[in-house]
């Protein structure tokens, strides 16, 4: 299967720059696996899509401020701090990663400087702080790691808190994540009140969003393509809880394609295990589900892991359809646009 059999033209003016004031004001695309038809809704008809006693899966992972800019030398670099190695040591992508080797110091705030103990490809260092508290720091100085497609200046302190809020879900609990679990960022409290009120039930599992969810694919057929590892974290209750809906033949919906790939790695014998894990699962066509029924997801990048993802869980043809509609009826993409629920 060719890279290239997921690329698609999108026009510019439908890469959406930013939230709209509310979040749960985003269309949703309605997509039916096996009749294939295709309904035009709004993510607040969400409730009507799903009946008493069905599962809904969330991520709760929380994003952290992960972009920063330190200097070097009186030259500015653009930071991105992926992960915590060891205490007081970070991994992070920079740019211009040239001005930065081993041994090197760059300094982002008065007492909050790293230096370079590690040096890597495209861009990686890691980083050693005299604080092991750098999380912390990141939380007073840092900014929302917004997408490269979102093309508006990312050091913009008079929109920093409103980035911070609004590329969160509001119901992330956990730290760990550099990138947004992106369709569930329509969710209000309203939301899921209503998803109570109508007898849905809501679990949650962690997946920390790495590089490896938004790793460009730089080969030319799919089966090439290798993740990167991701940690996740499924707990005793829900594993217990989704257990008990595959037996029962109980309808599971899965929040976005974190959810979906957290899942399905949990998945052996028959039933979800509990327990932190790191996973390098990587789903495209042919790939058999075997817990998730439903998919919430937004519209997401040609040539992406995402994309092929969203295909192999709906059908090649019927997404590539699918994705012709969103355009000509002007569907706002990427992580501040509308969604797609596949039934």
């Amino acid at each position: 299967m060719r890279v290239a059999d997921f690329d698609y033209d999108l026009p510019a003016e439908l890469i959406a720059q930013r939230p709209l004031p509310r979040r749960d004001d985003a269309r949703m695309m309605v997509v039916g696996k096996d009749d294939g038809r295709i309904v035009h809704a709004r993510f607040k008809d969400l409730t009507e899509f799903l009946r008493a006693g069905e599962i809904l899966v969330l991520n709760d992972t929380r994003v952290i401020p992960a972009k920063a800019w330190g200097t070097r030398d009186r030259a500015k670099v653009e930071f991105l701090f992926i992960k915590e190695r060891e205490l007081g040591s970070w991994e992070v992508l920079c740019r211009p990663a040239r001005r930065l080797r081993t041994g090197d110091t760059c300094r982002f705030a008065p007492g909050f400087e790293g230096r370079v103990i590690e040096e890597g490809d495209e861009g990686r260092r890691v980083l050693h702080f005299a604080s092991p508290d750098v999380l912390s720091r990141l939380k007073d100085i840092g900014f929302a790691p917004l997408p490269p497609y979102i093309k508006r200046h990312k050091e913009d302190a008079e929109r920093r808190e409103e980035d911070l809020e609004r590329y969160q879900t509001v119901f992330a609990r956990r730290d760990g994540a550099i990138a947004a679990p992106t369709a569930g960022l329509h969710f209000t409290p309203d939301t899921l009140a209503a998803l109570e009120r109508r007898g849905v039930g809501v679990v949650t599992v962690t997946l920390e969003v790495g590089p490896a969810t938004f790793q460009p694919v730089r080969v030319e057929t799919v089966e090439e393509h290798r993740m990167l590892e991701e940690r996740y974290t499924v707990t005793p209750e829900t594993a217990e809880r989704l257990t008990t809906a595959k037996r029962s033949r109980t309808p599971v919906t899965a929040v976005g394609t974190t959810v979906v790939r957290t899942l399905e790695s949990s998945w052996k014998d028959g039933g979800l295990r509990p327990g932190t894990r790191k996973t390098d699962l990587f789903i495209y066509p042919g790939f058999a589900f075997q817990v998730v029924d439903r998919l919430l997801t937004n519209f997401h990048l040609p040539r992406s892991t995402l994309l092929m993802l969203v295909s192999a869980f709906g059908g090649y043809d019927l997404i590539k359809q699918a994705y012709r509609e969103a355009i000509r009826e002007r569907y706002r993409f990427y992580s501040y646009g509308d969604c797609m629920l596949i039934l």
